[in-house]
């Protein structure tokens, strides 16, 4: 297995050596007024007279809920201690009620490791830009159900998953990770991480249940979940579609990769800053940086490109990673993955 290169990412970190620590009162505002406008958009889709208002109001909220969510994204690689206030208070305002609790997310480590990255261990990887092309549709497509298959997993699964030891271990390796690989197996949980699993397992449970007496009795409006339930696919489809644009998912998943064939396989959104952060908040615009220096916080990833850019050579891996916008990005592998279908015997 090629290794990485250790002066390449030597140099790197040096250049930015002094960007890797977090700014809590930059998590804290962003996160709250994120939830804020979040909530408040929503409620206001709901109560404008007019269409135009609502239908403003209602993308207000899928892009600020999505960026809210997506700060799952930082809780994983945040320092444990400094920050457990900032993951309770996420689960409780975003976590629970959009039934994407953290614990579902950590797997995303596996991801980061270059013995893993693309391989089975990784179940954020698939070799799509091998083909076919229908499965790029299908990813984007699923975005209808998953909401569903959220609500049956923690209103109808969860309970089931404690009155039977057997059942519990199939759905902790099978059905409790936020994955793109439907093949993908979850490592077993230690005892103080199922503790957190079953934790917010049961927030989630009682959320539901509440929801449920709210809408059944009357008191909420039904036309509030259908509400709920389109901002939800709204969100996951931009983030399905973000996904495809983060990698080149040109590997086969067969063997381990080294960190620089991790970055070469990662991308940067660098241009258009505004509107990128809209599609890829939360530093996500900067995944081929991210990849390379997990340990960056998000809000410190704009300045670590610069210098980054500016201080390594010209022919450096880094500099490869750039795309010039989503479009190329996702015509880039539409491109890939149709053209390796035709390939195939019996395609012409």
């Amino acid at each position: 297995m090629p290794q990485p290169d250790a002066q390449f990412v030597g140099r790197a970190r040096e250049l930015v050596k002094d960007l890797f620590h977090p700014r809590p009162l930059v998590y804290w505002s962003d996160l709250l007024l994120s939830t804020a406008v979040a909530y408040g958009s929503f409620y206001a889709a709901h109560t404008a007279g007019r269409p135009a208002l609502a239908g403003l109001a209602f993308v207000v909220s899928v892009l600020a809920f999505y960026r809210a969510a997506l700060f799952i994204h930082e809780l994983v690689h945040l320092p444990g201690r400094s920050f457990g206030a900032f993951r309770a208070v996420w689960n409780l305002l975003v976590g629970i009620p959009l039934l994407i609790p953290s614990f579902l997310y950590y797997t995303h480590l596996e991801h980061h490791r270059p013995r893993h990255y693309a391989t089975v261990h990784d179940g954020e990887y698939l070799p799509l830009a091998r083909g076919p092309w229908h499965a790029l549709v299908l990813m984007v497509a699923s975005a209808v159900v998953v909401p569903a298959v959220a609500m049956v997993r923690f209103a109808l699964v969860t309970p089931l998953t404690w009155l039977s030891r057997r059942f519990a271990a199939v759905v902790q390796r099978h059905a409790s990770a936020m994955v793109i690989d439907p093949n993908y197996v979850r490592p077993v949980p230690t005892p103080v991480e199922r503790w957190h699993w079953r934790a917010q397992e049961a927030l989630c449970l009682v959320y539901l249940l509440i929801v449920g007496m709210l809408l059944l009795s009357g008191r909420l409006a039904w036309s509030w979940l259908g509400q709920a339930y389109l901002l939800a696919v709204c969100v996951l489809g931009v983030n399905a579609v973000r996904t495809l644009a983060a990698h080149r998912y040109r590997l086969s998943k067969q063997q381990p990769c080294s960190l620089i064939e991790q970055l070469q396989d990662s991308i940067n959104h660098p241009r258009w800053p505004v509107l990128t952060e809209l599609w890829a908040p939360v530093g996500l615009r900067f995944h081929a940086l991210h990849h390379l220096l997990p340990g960056l916080p998000y809000h410190a990833l704009p300045e670590a490109h610069r210098r980054l850019t500016a201080g390594l050579p010209a022919d450096s891996p880094y500099h490869q990673t750039v795309s010039p916008g989503l479009l190329a990005s996702l015509r880039t592998i539409w491109n890939e993955a149709s053209h390796r279908l035709e390939a195939l015997p019996g395609h012409v």
